[in-house]
């Protein structure tokens, strides 16, 4: 009997010894194992009796082994996988985005950049094609960058050794020519270059810009030289830029044009309180704000923010970003984040899916499950 040239099924070891009807070449096969080597025998749709074995190592000058009674299996109950998943996964993501899409279109969100999410190429990347995403659905984001790393490369390639005190840089005249010129020059026009490669029209701006932002001297105990606090911000100078990403370096002046170097966060606080947004969002390279046990706190209460930093356990760096993060709230911005931006996307796992990335900082007292609840 002569070997079939048709394309040999393919033996399934869970259908061994059941009829089975191929989904692909309608062909009913049957599934054994004959003289220890894999084979199939195809039985003809007529009533005719030959029949035509094909198989793995089966020889043809040998009469085919006798086989039992074939086993019908229902398709219904074939013990096979369909073959296409009926959920599709990649569906799902974009479902579960569209009810925040809704919500949050034509809302402004102000995102503090920085840390190792302006330093990494992938993390690059993945936020500029964060922001272009947004910026297609309707959202109007507001960028306010920092530096510090750069910087403090800079000053020490300047032979000047870096200063802190409560997260914040003491800025000499020296000091403030080098970061301004890191900031608004090299920095900003990066990120502009970076974010319209990925689609998203960008202009880069310092608080000096139109005035955008007008600065004093910051006050306090200890001296911080050219260090400044906002007093003011003209937000008309982004609402002339519709249609475009604002990238704005955290340097401004104040009323005698002495320059001053801000706190980035800080700036984004009073940008984002200025234009009303709905989201004040800080990329940061931790987690997000950890408790006294070490574990992330994924919503936090202005009061229990208070007593973190006054126990100490809340320091350094972190300091002025809760500080602006409810000094925000308390001025109308509806939501405020500390997210890690060591993670690939985080900016849209912030803001388009129902579980969020780092900590949120509540406006009250009481605290909030995490998991949010999208409303139209």
């Amino acid at each position: 009997m002569a070997r079939s040239r048709s394309t040999r099924p393919t033996y399934r070891p869970e259908l061994d010894g059941a009829l089975y009807v191929d989904a692909i070449t309608s062909r009913r096969v049957w599934f054994a194992i004959a003289s220890s080597s894999l084979a199939a025998l195809t039985l003809s749709d007529t009533q005719s009796t030959s029949t035509t074995f094909v198989g793995v190592g089966f020889d043809a000058s040998v009469s085919p082994p006798r086989l039992p009674a074939p086993r019908v299996v229902a398709a219904a109950t074939a013990r096979h996988k369909p073959l296409v998943d009926p959920v599709d996964k990649r569906a799902e993501t974009l479902l579960e985005a569209l009810p925040y899409i809704r919500r949050f279109a034509g809302k402004v969100l102000v995102i503090k950049y920085g840390g190792h999410a302006m330093e990494r190429g992938d993390l690059k990347d993945a936020f500029a094609q964060d922001v272009a995403l947004l910026k297609y659905v309707g959202m109007n984001p507001v960028i306010v960058h920092g530096g510090g790393p750069q910087i403090d490369a800079a000053v020490r390639q300047a032979g000047i050794e870096p200063r802190f005190v409560r997260g914040m840089r003491v800025t000499d005249s020296a000091t403030m020519e080098i970061v301004e010129q890191v900031l608004a020059g090299s920095i900003s026009g990066e990120i502009v270059a970076l974010l319209n490669r990925h689609g998203a029209r960008a202009v880069g701006l310092s608080g000096k810009d139109g005035e955008l932002v007008v600065a004093r001297k910051r006050g306090g105990a200890v001296d911080l030289g050219l260090v400044g606090e906002v007093v003011g911000v003209n937000p008309q100078v982004i609402e002339a830029l519709a249609g475009f990403v604002p990238v704005i370096a955290p340097t401004a002046a104040d009323a005698d044009g002495q320059t001053f170097n801000i706190n980035a966060d800080l700036v984004a606080g009073k940008i984002a309180e200025a234009l009303h947004a709905e989201k004040l969002i800080l990329l940061t390279d931790v987690e997000g704000v950890k408790g006294r046990d070490g574990t992330l706190i994924s919503t936090l209460s202005a009061d229990e923010a208070r007593e973190l930093i006054a126990d100490g356990v809340v320091d350094g760096g972190m300091i002025p970003k809760i500080e602006c993060c409810m000094e925000a709230l308390r001025g109308g911005v509806k939501q405020a984040h500390v997210i890690d931006g060591r993670v690939k996307h985080a900016l849209l796992l912030e803001v388009l899916t129902s579980e969020g990335v780092g900590t949120e900082v509540l406006g009250g007292a009481a605290r909030r499950p995490r998991r949010r609840l999208a409303r139209a």
